[in-house]
């Protein structure tokens, strides 16, 4: 048997007849940008968000890029988040000439720790920090509740990553309604993807929705008078037009992950070598990952790709090792949680159209892997 980490044959399968004749209107229209479907997919978005405006842009990671701009981050400022993440999201900050400001994970949700956060304010009393950066990892939202309250403590900002996380909810809020503004992103591979790249940003503050508006279309409300200084960052009519296909089977597509879930932690329940997903409660996790940690993880991942079994590693290199953070003056020690799941973690397969056979055919390799 061969079980690949992602397949997404089968989801294109099921909308293909849509997904091409979307396309094809598109075509035979001859508007690609900013036409109906990007106006009609930002209505969809927030509405499923539970937000009252949604920006539609050319990826995720332009996402924080102009949520950051638009909520006046700039040269100097200090944005706190976690290494444990995609590149993006300290990237972003970097490329607006702020300075990303690491704190380390919760080793069970491998979010933000809440006790880190509080820890580094208290200790940087004098310190001026413009925001703060909660990254939903794997599918699953960190405790918004606490950061809130934090934020509102230290009179910071507070910007969702919430580029794994759409449909993902705390406490019955969902990613991207609950800071200033929240990011998403519509990668193949995201729980909501593309045909190519794409991204959102969410917001209840119509000045930042506009803000935001404007910087995707280098700074202009009306063309050619540009009152800002702005990129060229436009969601096209065909990605558009793709998603509001596929969000419509979002939520079914999410309950399968679930599903997947379950065979898991019902295959691997007791395995005192595997640590499966920790879900908080009051949180409602989307699995854009199943994440587990693991002992002997690159020899596990060795003997599963001899099984024909896929596997990756989400994130082998915490971004305060990264060689181009080297000037932000962290060093391999400095976030120990961090550091841990870069070495114990493993993803293993959890798409949706997974067969029950497959997950258990990925569980009893790792059973025997572990000589149980």
């Amino acid at each position: 048997m061969k079980v690949k980490l992602l397949d997404l044959s089968g989801q294109y399968k099921k909308i293909r007849k849509e997904a091409l004749s979307a396309i094809k209107a598109v075509c035979d229209s001859q508007r690609y940008i900013l036409a109906d479907n990007v106006v009609a997919l930002e209505c969809e978005i927030a509405a499923y968000c539970g937000v009252k405006y949604a920006v539609a842009v050319a990826s995720g990671s332009d996402a924080i890029l102009l949520a950051l701009k638009s909520l006046g981050v700039g040269p100097g400022d200090k944005v706190i988040t976690t290494p444990y993440t995609f590149f993006s999201t300290a990237g972003s900050i970097s490329l607006l000439g702020a300075v990303p400001v690491f704190v380390d994970i919760d080793p069970r949700t491998y979010n933000i720790s809440i006790a880190s956060l509080e820890e580094l304010l208290k200790k940087k009393k004098r310190v001026k920090f413009k925001a703060v950066m909660p990254v939903h990892l794997y599918g699953q939202c960190a405790d918004m509740t606490a950061i809130n309250r934090i934020a509102r403590d230290y009179g910071i900002l507070v910007v969702e990553d919430a580029a794994q996380a759409i449909g993902a909810a705390h406490k019955g809020k969902k990613a991207g309604s609950m800071g200033s503004a929240g990011c998403l992103s519509f990668y193949p591979t995201k729980n909501l993807g593309c045909f190519g790249d794409g991204g959102m940003i969410t917001t209840n503050a119509k000045t930042i929705a506009e803000t935001a508006r404007m910087l995707r279309v280098h700074g202009s409300k009306v063309r050619y008078y540009h009152e800002l200084v702005g990129f060229n960052s436009r969601l096209d009519e065909i990605q558009a037009s793709v998603l509001r296909i596929k969000l419509k089977y979002l939520d079914a597509w999410a309950g399968s992950r679930a599903k997947n879930a379950a065979v898991y932690y019902s295959a691997l329940k007791g395995l005192q070598c595997v640590t499966l997903p920790h879900v908080e409660k009051g949180n409602q996790m989307v699995f854009n990952q199943f994440v587990a940690r693991v002992k002997d993880r690159d020899a596990l991942r060795r003997y599963l790709n001899s099984k024909d079994i896929g596997s990756e590693i989400y994130y082998p290199v915490p971004l305060h090792m990264q060689k181009c953070f080297k000037n932000l003056g962290y060093k391999k020690g400095d976030f120990p949680e961090s550091e841990r799941a870069a070495e114990e973690t493993i993803a293993l397969p959890i798409y949706p159209e997974l067969k029950k056979e497959e997950i258990l055919y990925v569980a009893e390799s790792i059973m025997e892997f572990y000589g149980k």
